[in-house]
């Protein structure tokens, strides 16, 4: 099973990063993504590939169009949350608030109904599981934000489920398709998006794909700009980690997707029998 998704946001839409961090700031840059959109689709096309797209409120708001071309071409529209900021910064009344927020423009601006989500950074941490209870009760039925190891933006290496399972928590069960990991000399690395995809070469990221059963992938529109402008205010190391790669990333995607049969989230969740799945007690 390999799920393909795209993590819809613009090049600015960096994390842990000052000069960006805002949403006010962000008026001060000139958007690439209907361009960057524009060239997923098209390669999708060529290719015959379904894929899930977790799109920012932010994007449909601001783009309404980029949304509308997504779901005219026959992609599937989830929620990246409203304004991508961390969970794990935000109380529980912001969290509730910028969901809800995405969740209504996003079924407003496409005319479908989302009940998919994926937090940005997949920054869930043990310290916000009450996360699960806000989307269980706005309507979230699939959760993709459980990146279950170690990482910057925090992870979850608790979770101990490399593979799509169930989320059981104060009563309700959500279904969840975490990020899935590699064991690579003593280490769990990810490789399906960021930037392991980007650095690792062709033919060991296509090895990977063809030998694990199960891959959730997690790219960007910016992943694939070699134009794009430099996000001011990275350091030497965080700018390595955005841009390496990026020159060579799309005619790896399309090896890729030439190579191999991808779903998305919502072919994923019908051909899996729930009831076999891994369950994951998350309760407090």
């Amino acid at each position: 099973m390999k799920i393909l998704s795209f993590d819809i946001e613009d090049w600015f839409h960096i994390l842990d990063n000052d000069s960006t961090k805002s949403v006010d700031s962000w008026s001060r840059f000139e958007s690439r993504i209907d361009e960057g959109v524009s060239r997923i689709i098209d390669l999708l096309q060529e290719t015959d590939q379904k894929a899930t797209f977790f799109c920012l409120g932010w994007v449909a708001k601001e783009h309404p169009s980029v949304i509308q071309k997504i779901v005219n071409s026959g992609y599937q529209v989830a929620s990246h949350s409203m304004n991508h900021q961390l969970v794990y910064e935000q109380t529980p009344e912001v969290f509730r608030k910028d969901l809800s927020e995405s969740v209504k423009v996003l079924e407003d601006v496409s005319g479908k109904q989302v009940s998919m989500y994926r937090a940005p950074g997949f920054s869930i941490t043990d310290e916000c599981l009450w996360a699960f209870d806000i989307m269980e009760e706005e309507g979230i039925e699939i959760d993709c934000s459980i990146f279950p190891a170690s990482r910057a933006h925090g992870g979850m290496k608790s979770y101990g489920v490399a593979e799509p399972s169930i989320i059981q928590r104060n009563g309700y069960s959500l279904k969840s398709f975490p990020i899935n990991t590699k064991s690579l000399l003593g280490r769990d690395l990810i490789y399906s998006g960021g930037g392991y995809f980007r650095l690792l070469p062709k033919y060991l990221i296509s090895k990977f794909f063809s030998d694990d059963d199960y891959v959730m992938t997690y790219f960007h529109p910016r992943d694939f700009d070699s134009e794009q402008p430099l996000v001011p205010g990275l350091g030497l190391t965080r700018r390595f980690k955005s841009y390496v790669g990026i020159k060579g990333a799309l005619s790896k995607l399309k090896y890729l997707l030439q190579n191999n049969t991808f779903m998305d989230l919502e072919e994923a969740a019908n051909i899996i029998d729930w009831k076999y799945a891994k369950v994951v007690d998350l309760n407090d």
